[in-house]
């Protein structure tokens, strides 16, 4: 993870803490620090399955968690998992949801599970969320309920890069997140079995 986020090794190291201590964190800085690119690091270099949720004011509860659809077929009510099926979820931008739509992350941040229509769905092991936020003082954003902010158990700041870092990040970066290569180091067993 190292070679991907540069001059970071005090963040990646408290990631990594939350990550075998079973909690999620939040990461509060400006866009363009690397928030989204350590969250998909993570992901590969534990071969855990990811998922990202950009949250916008638009946003709707059932985007995230899932929804049961009718099947003509079956005749009967079908779950679509949402986006929180995944080990690392990154929750991108969480303060631009209303709280209506943050507070769909509450149930399954605590108990690692999504209720819907009463029907309670496990989401994978480990499942760790991984949320960004601008801070509060810019437009459009809603502040985290107390409720929320109880469930992340660091909130963390990336910070600007140092000038060396930020040299060697215009040289060898690539376009978009995704584009990195991240070889998985341990096993999704292997994490749960550090938890």
């Amino acid at each position: 993870m190292r070679r991907t986020i540069k001059g970071k090794d005090e963040v990646i190291e408290q990631v990594l803490v939350c990550l075998v201590a079973g909690g999620h964190v939040l990461i509060e800085d400006l866009p363009g620090l690397g928030k989204t690119t350590l969250a998909y690091a993570l992901a590969r270099s534990t071969d855990c399955a990811f998922s990202r949720v950009q949250f916008t004011s638009d946003l709707l509860p059932s985007d995230v968690t899932g929804v049961a659809i009718y099947d003509e077929r079956e005749r009967s009510f079908v779950f679509k998992p949402g986006p929180v099926f995944a080990n690392v979820v990154l929750a991108d931008e969480i303060n631009r949801a209303t709280p209506k739509t943050q507070s769909a992350l509450l149930e399954v941040m605590d108990r690692a599970r999504v209720t819907v229509d009463g029907v309670a769905h496990a989401v994978g092991s480990p499942f760790m969320v991984f949320a960004t936020q601008n801070p509060v003082d810019y437009e459009g954003t809603f502040p985290l309920p107390e409720s929320q902010m109880d469930r992340f158990l660091m909130r963390l700041h990336m910070g600007y890069p140092a000038a060396q870092d930020e040299l060697e990040i215009l040289r060898t970066t690539r376009t978009g997140y995704d584009a990195i290569e991240v070889a998985a180091v341990v096993t999704k067993a292997e994490v749960l079995q550090l938890q």
